[in-house]
């Protein structure tokens, strides 16, 4: 690779670099270049000058950072040959190839016995996957304590960062900052990917905005621990993201090898608007299994906030007839139906209906609810374990432990070890028993606790977990699966390439949900983010808002009801029940169409439009009470300009919010001036649909 050689996609180009047969360099990474762009005279124009106080052939910056000819930042991998570190130094192979869409680029030092191999490939949304295979070429074991996906090394005008931190119940907390000097990031440590959002960043450019701005955005594809770095100094700042491993944890005999998870990786210039094209492109077409034929997602009631552990034959069945009567279309048994289960300090493990509940089994309850023109969905946890369960009894060993010690627990449970063989294959028995006996059309698969503790045992329980799922989907490949970590602690593109959906919170409070929901739509399209209505006052957050607040929010991804319909009044039955037949008008739109940030001064208000051939479906919140008796005119994203469009309020009773409804607008004057709407109170909200004419304005 003597000459800089491209990637192309759509529309980015990534130029690579190398001199002295170091690895490479970026000398472009951003839009499209023409295809007879002058790759030597970009060099010339772009590669870095050598400045004061540097080696003498200074060694800038690379795809593979490495120590030991002058540079000074974190190595892109750590490695040992029994207790001493190995040092490298990788030289550009013989075996690159640079072409198209993809880059593989081979990496070798024969003298510690040691070759990487580095790959990008440009995906759907032109988005790239990264990932790096390390293959021990020595005569002795090789252990990997530090191995990334990705080392980017970022464009000069990425100066700030948009992270998200968080917590049970308050996930994804974005805060964007200046990258400062020295060393930032974050990892996780619980076996899962967290509450920390780590594992999603954007590094972009200052004034980004929600269409205004250049990004690049990331994630690791991976349900384990990861670790993220951004490092800044006097050249500039690189970016490194992956797996986080114990030392030991990765051993690799002589002639094996090793392969990391993928860095996503997504290069835009548009603002948050085209970060979500990316990505949401990049996941409903190289995610989601079969996504492009998917059936509509059908709106859920999920047993949990109605029954939560105070369920029976009976109670269920009645909120089966309850849920069908306000349209309801699959019902969802929680966590409390096997045996011995009455609270959460006993029974995970124990995956058979509890006689008591169920004395004929779970399958007049499948009838019942089948019969009602529903589907059945069920509650499992199946990593975890109880001490007080006939599992743990029986097989006290096959949890997560240091022998000789005491147990602690989370919630009153333990973790399986699911790198064992047996445990892994008890779990599929029982899985697969329970699908091929009863009509199951739905798995929520919960994972409560953190992985502790792991002694290196973390790796191998993803890989574990990746192998039951799949071959759980394989012997029933109809069968939905819903990943849920105590809410939004384990979302990320290794579970979706697996599940249907993910929950990304269990607070279903309708104004939490918006300030959650807007930071996961950077990332996820609404069809897998599941949305609920839950009770008033919420459960978690006290607060009491009104049934109309609540359903409008819960449209605006995978609908659903986490509340007892008979303990509603008629009114909010009614009005749940409206909401519910409105969602299955618009679902289409809603879970095929291109999602915009209605973008706001106002901290207070959330919006989001979703369009889909030449309709769209807007909603418009406020959270909390405006300064100002007149909120300023709404502005609505992605019409075009030169349409018009039938402007219309669902749901928005006899009065409809101003008089515009049924009259035709042009898409120019709704995107650049826009409507006034009532939005001075709290926990007020409005729906507006716009239906474009066939002919141009």
């Amino acid at each position: 690779m003597e000459s800089p050689q491209r990637i192309d996609g759509t529309a980015i180009t990534i130029v690579f670099d190398a001199l002295a047969g170091a690895p490479p360099s970026l000398l472009h990474v951003g839009g499209k270049l023409p295809d007879d762009e002058d790759l030597h005279a970009l060099r010339l124009a772009v590669r870095p000058k050598r400045h004061g106080s540097q080696p003498d052939v200074p060694d800038l910056a690379t795809i593979w950072p490495q120590l030991g000819r002058g540079y000074l930042g974190l190595p892109a991998m750590a490695l040992r040959r029994g207790m001493a570190a190995l040092p490298s130094n990788l030289v550009l192979g013989s075996g690159a190839r640079i072409a198209d869409r993809s880059a593989h680029i081979e990496l070798e030092d024969l003298v510690a016995g040691v070759r990487v191999l580095v790959d990008w490939r440009i995906g759907a949304g032109d988005v790239i996957r990264a990932s790096a295979t390390i293959i021990n070429a020595g005569d002795t074991p090789l252990a990997i304590d530090r191995l990334v996906s990705i080392a980017l090394p970022l464009p000069g005008w990425a100066t700030y960062a948009t992270r998200f931190h968080g917590h049970w119940a308050g996930e994804m907390h974005q805060d964007t900052t200046p990258i400062p000097h020295g060393r930032s990031g974050g990892e996780s440590r619980g076996g899962r990917p967290g509450f920390g959002g780590a594992n999603w960043l954007i590094a972009h450019n200052g004034g980004f905005s929600a269409d205004h701005g250049r990004a690049v955005a990331l994630h690791l594809a991976w349900s384990g621990d990861h670790e993220t770095v951004i490092e800044r100094d006097a050249d500039g700042a690189i970016l490194q993201m992956g797996a986080r491993y114990d030392p030991g944890e990765i051993i690799l005999a002589p002639g094996a090898r090793f392969t990391t998870p993928d860095a996503v990786l997504a290069i835009v210039d548009g603002g948050r608007k085209e970060v979500r094209r990316a990505l949401h492109t990049h996941v409903r077409s190289d995610v989601l299994i079969g996504r492009a034929n998917w059936a509509p997602r059908r709106v859920h009631l999920n047993s949990w906030e109605a029954l939560a552990f105070d369920m029976n034959e009976a109670s269920l069945m009645r909120l089966a007839s309850d849920a069908a009567a306000i349209g309801i279309e699959r019902f969802i048994v929680d966590d409390g139906w096997f045996t011995g289960r009455r609270d959460d300090t006993t029974s995970l493990g124990d995956w058979t209906p509890d006689s008591r509940l169920f004395p004929n089994g779970l399958t007049p309850l499948i009838d019942h609810v089948t019969a009602l023109g529903m589907d059945f969905g069920l509650w499992v946890e199946p990593e975890m374990v109880s001490p007080d369960s006939d599992l743990y009894r029986a097989h006290p060993d096959w949890c997560l432990h240091r022998p000789g010690v005491d147990r602690p627990t989370q919630r009153h449970q333990l973790v399986l070890d699911l790198a064992k063989p047996e445990v892994s294959d008890h779990l599929f028995g029982v899985l697969d028993g329970l699908l091929s006996v009863h009509r199951i059309a739905y798995l929520k698969w919960d994972h409560n606790r953190e992985l502790f503790p792991n002694d290196g045992a973390g790796h191998n329980q993803t890989l574990a977990l990746y192998a039951l799922i799949d071959r759980l989907r394989a012997a029933h490949r109809n069968v939905e699966i819903e990943s849920c970590a105590s809410g939004g602690g384990r979302i990320d593109c290794g579970m979706l390439s697996r599940c249907h959906r993910v929950w990304p919170s269990d607070n279903n409070d309708a104004i939490e949900r918006l300030r959650i929901n807007r930071a996961w739509s950077l990332f996820l399209p609404p069809e897998v983010m599941g949305n609920h209505v839950g009770p008033s006052p919420n459960p978690i957050t006290g607060r009491m808002l009104p049934m109309d607040f609540r359903a409008k929010v819960a449209l605006f991804g995978h609908m659903g009801v986490e509340a007892d319909p008979a303990a509603m009044s008629d009114a909010d039955r009614a009005t749940l029940a409206a909401h519910i037949a409105c969602y299955k008008q618009y679902r289409d739109l809603l879970h095929n169409g291109t999602l915009y940030e209605i973008a706001f001064d106002d901290a207070g208000l959330f919006g989001t439009l979703i369009e889909r051939d030449g309709k769209a479906l807007a909603l418009v919140a406020r959270a909390d009470m405006a300064t100002d008796y007149n909120a300023g005119p709404v502005r609505f994203p992605g019409l075009q300009a030169d349409r018009r469009y039938i402007v219309t309020f669902p749901l928005a009773g006899p009065k409809p919010p101003n008089g515009v409804a049924g009259q035709l607008l042009s898409g120019r004057l709704l995107r650049d001036t826009g409507l006034v709407l009532p939005l001075s109170r709290p926990a007020t909200a409005w729906l507006v649909a716009f239906d474009q004419e066939d002919e141009p304005a």
